[in-house]
């Protein structure tokens, strides 16, 4: 085995490689501590300036924190012998706003003060990040050690200011498979690590599985019975500074040989699509007990275009164009104007929203019924495209209708507080409607002032391309939840989490944004003049603003694939573009819609 080894490393070393400080005043008013401008995971940390005031030694222990190499090494010089050993900085990693500091008490010998500021966010051992509300606020103690002023005594765990954090981490994407292996789910990381330790990293956190909240949903083909089978190199075999410009990437894994091919081909993509969106370029290598794990990549490697279509960037693809609802009818919009869709939804003018399946041939669209009150006054129907609908719920009021990327069924929000899904068999046509369980959204909140657990309504649910997560509006605050099949066949949306709990606005509508470049983010349009349009990533750790040129506030409804976002405003549907140049981005109106539709892309 171990020659027949090195003929591969021998035959890939042939191949052409693809390549792809101020220092604080000594006073008892409150002071900004400083931001990090280093870089983390530094080889040979900087001790303690000698001499150093309290105040700037506090202020350089905060900077040295977001270095987690060995320990954070380069944090525990600041602190005294006893200190260094018993601090717990495993316990917990908290992201704050800048930290504030107010001195409580100071001698020749001995300080006392008070860190005050507001929590943003948390990350937890395996790099998942967790959303926080809240403000913190601990005593840190220093003592002279030889003459230098030490930390002596400081809470467990690690404060990280925000801007620090973003310096020292970046955010990278794991990929699972989903339950039905027909797209890979993004679970998002945040990592410290130099370049040339990353391949590793990511391939072990893999193997560690996906984070317990989101575990229901996938499935990993790197756990069980197959593992990494020696040490991961480059094309070439080369050991040194795998992942690090040129060179590729050479894996092995055991157990692998006695998987089907289906399950190699989701193998392959898990680990293709992790290591190429970190920037470790191919080609990958990729053998099961020592053989190609396909023989159709066995000379050349892997690419990424290779798994593409298990992306969810490929899976959201638009491939059926922009549609509408505009006077209550469906209609099409092409190169050569507006026209309506066939058949009943393109005929009818009771429709209030629409949801098309990924390919376009099943519609579920919310109509006015036409009832008197106190009868339901909105109709939940299903029907072909080109064909004939019928009603399958009714409601007071019923969500915008969001379709699973197989195409087989419809999820929608009733009243607020009830969440269905309208299952379609294609085959015979026949639709059945099922509650969704959704006990954990609507569990008490410990806290009645927080932000953090959804409150009725729901107003808007949207599935992930993938079908793992489903996106929320509740109560006016954007929430991420994910999409869990139970044994009897049923679903439920279990572990909620805020994405976006910092909006000054309540959201109005949002849809999923998955893009190579992006991952998974979630857009949102919400009420007001100021950044009406958001993006935000699914771990909720940051958000950016998109531009509003052009834009005629409110809005009223966005939808997004990858490569087309569109926003209807208090004037027309609008679309983002670019400059000629390709330089800034603003929105233009679609012709012939106007101001009383909306757009509706499939998903």
């Amino acid at each position: 085995m171990r020659h027949r080894l090195g003929q591969l490393a021998a035959l890939l070393g042939c191949l052409t490689v693809l390549v792809g400080c101020a220092q604080l005043p000594d006073s008892s008013a409150p002071q900004a501590l400083g931001t990090l401008d280093r870089q983390p995971t530094s080889t040979d940390p900087l001790p303690p300036i000698s001499g150093r005031e309290p105040e700037a030694l506090l202020q350089d222990f905060v900077q040295a924190t977001a270095d987690p190499a060995n320990r954070h090494q380069a944090a525990r010089q600041f602190l005294t012998p006893a200190a260094a050993v018993n601090w717990d900085d495993a316990a917990s990693m908290t992201i704050v706003e800048k930290p504030d500091t107010l001195r409580e008490s100071r001698t020749d010998d001995t300080a006392t003060y008070v860190v005050r500021t507001r929590k943003i966010g948390e990350l937890e051992s395996d790099g998942s990040y967790r959303v926080l509300e809240g403000t913190l606020e601990d005593k840190v103690k220093l003592v002279k050690v030889d003459g230098e002023w030490r930390i002596d005594d400081l809470p467990t765990g690690v404060l990280v200011e925000r801007t620090a954090f973003n310096k020292s981490y970046q955010r990278h994407s794991l990929y699972f498979s989903n339950q039905a292996g027909s797209v890979m789910v993004p679970d998002l990381r945040w990592i410290s690590a130099p370049k040339d330790q990353l391949t590793q990293k990511l391939l072990g956190l893999i193997t560690e599985g996906p984070q317990p909240a989101i575990g229901p949903a996938v499935k990993n083909l790197l756990s069980g019975p197959v593992t990494l089978r020696g040490p991961v190199t480059k094309a070439s075999g080369d050991s040194d500074n795998v992942g690090v410009g040129a060179g590729g990437v050479l894996i092995d894994f055991s157990g692998a040989s006695a998987l089907d091919s289906r399950a190699r081909e989701l193998l392959a993509a898990q680990v293709v699509l992790t290591l190429s969106d970190a920037e470790i370029f191919g080609p990958y290598i990729l053998l099961a007990d020592g053989k190609p794990l396909d023989d159709r990549f066995a000379v050349n490697g892997y690419t990424r275009q290779d798994v593409e279509a298990l992306s969810p960037a490929g899976v959201a693809h638009n491939s059926i164009g922009l549609h509408a609802v505009r006077d209550g009818s469906l209609v099409r919009v092409t190169d050569s104007g507006v026209v309506p869709a066939p058949g009943f939804f393109g005929s009818t003018h009771t429709l209030q929203s629409v949801g098309l399946s990924p390919d376009g041939q099943v519609v579920a669209a919310v109509a006015d019924s036409g009832r008197p009150e106190p009868e339901p006054g909105r109709t939940l129907i299903i029907g072909t495209y080109d064909g004939t609908g019928f009603p399958v719920a009714t409601g007071g009021m019923i969500s915008r209708p969001s379709w699973t990327s197989d195409g087989t069924s419809a999820w929608a929000v009733v009243d607020g507080e009830r969440v269905i899904r309208a299952v379609h068999d294609r085959n015979s046509g026949n639709v059945s409607v099922q509650d969704v369980d959704i006990t954990e959204l609507t569990a008490p909140a410990t806290n009645p002032n927080s932000t953090l657990t959804p409150r009725l309504p729901i107003t808007e649910l949207r599935i992930s391309p993938t079908g793992a997560r489903a996106a929320l509006i509740a109560g006016g605050k954007v929430y991420l939840a994910v999409v869990t099949p139970r044994p009897d066949g049923r679903y439920a949306l279990t572990s909620p989490l805020p994405i976006a709990p910092d909006l000054s606005t309540p959201a109005v509508s949002l849809d999923w944004f998955t893009h190579n470049t992006e991952m998974d983010s979630i857009m949102i349009a919400r009420e007001g003049t100021v950044d009406p349009i958001v993006r935000v990533p699914i771990d909720g750790s940051s958000l950016s603003s998109l531009t509003s040129q052009n834009l005629t506030p409110p809005l009223r409804v966005v939808a997004a694939s990858s490569d087309r976002q569109y926003v209807a405003d208090a004037r027309d549907v609008m679309e983002l573009t670019s400059s000629a140049e390709g330089g800034e981005r603003y929105w233009r109106v679609v012709p012939g819609l106007g101001s009383n539709a909306v757009p509706v892309l499939p998903g």
